[in-house]
């Protein structure tokens, strides 16, 4: 169950850092931020950060259990 709940925070956190790195022109290196358009809907986001947020959120959430 903490997994599921940790993947919406993960999101975020990708989310946030993605758009501050993404929108001063940089691909973050290892992080491989890249830009998405979906719809009408353009955003910043990167697959390394998000699986790293959600174990991190993750992790946290199994050591307060």
């Amino acid at each position: 169950m903490e997994l599921v709940k940790a993947v919406p925070l993960g999101a975020i956190l990708t989310f946030v850092v993605a758009l501050l790195i993404g929108s001063q022109g940089s691909k973050g290196g290892e992080l491989a931020i890249f830009h998405v358009e979906i719809y009408s809907y353009d955003f910043w986001w990167s697959w390394p950060l998000f699986f790293g947020g959600t174990a991190l959120a993750w992790g946290i959430m199994m050591l307060q259990r």
